[in-house]
């Protein structure tokens, strides 16, 4: 802390908590279809990252997982840090609450289908 002021994450650690999120969406997708009978054999989901202005959205195989913040700032009036975790509004835009952060120890708020309702 420099000043009373926090210093935002660095760019390798905003990184390196993003993709063990996506890690852990594919370790929720394995527990996940390791339990039913019918499984296709597939070990992994297709996840892909899109980048906007203020929010990186992630995409599970055609519809929308959620969105992380890439930066602090405010959304529909409800101030938001760097790595937090959105549900998808729409395929364009978050929900008004966070759910998680990318940062916090406890991963426990999201599915492989996405974020908790809390």
């Amino acid at each position: 802390m420099i000043n009373g002021i926090k210093p935002l994450p660095s760019v390798s650690d905003f990184d390196s908590a993003l993709h063990r999120l996506l890690d852990n969406i594919h370790k929720d997708y394995q527990g996940w279809s390791s339990r039913i009978e019918y499984s296709s054999g597939v070990e992994k989901v297709d996840i892909t990252i899109k980048t906007g202005r203020k929010f990186i959205k992630i995409i599970r195989d055609n519809s929308v997982w959620g969105f992380v913040a890439k930066a602090d700032g405010v959304h529909k009036g409800v101030p938001m840090k760097t790595g937090d975790v959105l549900k998808a509004a729409g395929w364009s835009a978050p929900a008004k609450h966070t759910r998680g952060n990318i940062f916090d120890n406890n991963q426990d708020y999201f599915s492989w289908t996405g974020p908790d309702y809390r």
